[in-house]
């Protein structure tokens, strides 16, 4: 099979644990694009958050794609464009905010190319912060001074009440918001119906490309979905059990060049 496009999560599959791209990983995925294979870069972050390694992998010269919010907005980097958008519905947030600090959580938000947070000094709201490499505000009004359009909130605390509060939030909203969890301690909102798979259907329908010309790789939940729609769905070392058993093929992890390994096997070979 002759591969036309492949879609990579960032953190925990593109970059290490430092977020950066290896030497070995930017070489692979140049010699790919420079044979004609189309880079998206899919995430949970938000467009502002992405778009440093986008400029790394320089995909705005070859033409290659972000998905962020987890698909929530789809850009082309060549033009700039908006190719998809699929906005938060405001009335939604008051309800969000409330269950998230009635469970003792934070949630935040994304304004211009800033963090917008109920807490700035929570460690789950300053590592968003430092993967995003954003700025974080302190909402002390948070349901009243956000400026809408927004693409997704981001409530996070520790895994296992969180977990609890995905399911009730999952059975009280279902319908009208889609939540799942990128990172055992983030849990993401946004509109409904919105994943990374999704997306990436409508992407390649606007490009003429088949499912099964598409690559994929993550090691998160909210991976999962694209990594069984993909005609080849690859798993970090890293992913969960159940992400790898969704998988047709497991690569090596993010600390040992797991993504230049898929390049180079299955593209550059």
């Amino acid at each position: 099979m002759k591969y036309r496009m492949i879609v990579l999560d960032l953190d925990g599959t593109l970059t290490n644990e430092k977020k950066e791209v290896t030497p070995r990983t930017f070489h692979a995925l140049m010699k790919a694009q420079e044979s004609g294979v189309k880079v998206v870069l899919a995430s949970g972050r938000p467009t502002y958050g992405i778009v440093p390694l986008a400029t790394q992998l320089r995909l705005k010269e070859f033409g290659g794609y972000i998905l962020a919010y987890n698909g929530g907005r789809v850009i082309d980097c060549a033009t700039g464009a908006t190719v998809y958008n699929q906005e938060l519905d405001p009335a939604v947030v008051p309800l969000l905010h409330d269950e998230a600090k009635a469970a003792g959580m934070e949630i935040l938000t994304y304004q211009g190319e800033g963090i917008a947070a109920t807490k700035k000094a929570n460690k789950y709201v300053l590592h968003e912060a430092f993967i995003n490499k954003m700025p974080v505000e302190e909402y002390t009004d948070f349901k009243n001074q956000i400026e809408f359009p927004i693409n997704k909130c981001l409530i996070v605390g520790d895994p296992k009440p969180l977990h609890q509060l995905e399911l009730r939030l999952a059975s009280q909203m279902e319908g009208k918001l889609s939540v799942y969890r990128s990172a055992g301690f983030f849990l993401e909102c946004v509109p409904p119906g919105i994943e990374k798979a999704h997306s990436l259907a409508k992407l390649i329908a606007t490009l003429g490309i088949a499912r099964e010309e598409v690559i994929a790789c993550g090691d998160g939940y909210n991976d999962k979905g694209m990594i069984e729609f993909a005609g080849l769905g690859v798993a970090m070392a890293n992913a969960s059990t159940e992400v790898q058993d969704a998988a047709d093929y497991i690569t090596y992890s993010n600390e040992e060049d797991g993504v230049a390994h898929v390049a180079e096997k299955f593209i550059l070979a």
